[in-house]
């Protein structure tokens, strides 16, 4: 039963990180300070989940295998649901070829 918990877990906590991923990359797109998002982003989720992983194991590399598996696996469900789903690139970031002047 433990296992299963333990799975179920790293499902979770796959599907809080890629997703906090996928909302933190869509919102930096329109920010003013994108690596501050970034990289508080990237401490918050890692943290979360490296302070989950401990506690699902408590010392039981099976836990912590089942609970990594859980996570591989959010992973590639998260990405299967947003495939195509970029975040809209702001009129700053877009580039004429046509607007550039060549010798």
């Amino acid at each position: 039963m433990s296992l299963i918990l333990s799975f179920v877990a790293g499902v979770i906590l796959g599907m809080l990180f890629f997703g906090g991923l996928w909302w933190t990359i869509r919102k930096c797109v329109s920010a003013k300070q994108p690596a501050l998002w970034i990289l508080g982003s990237l401490l918050l989720r890692t943290s979360i989940v490296l302070v989950s992983f401990y506690f699902v194991a408590l010392g039981h590399w099976e836990r912590f295998l089942v609970c990594l598996l859980g996570f591989v696996i959010a992973r590639v469900v998260v990405m299967r649901l947003l495939r195509g789903q970029a975040p809209e690139r702001p009129q700053c970031f877009s580039l004429e070829v046509s607007d550039a002047s060549y010798p």
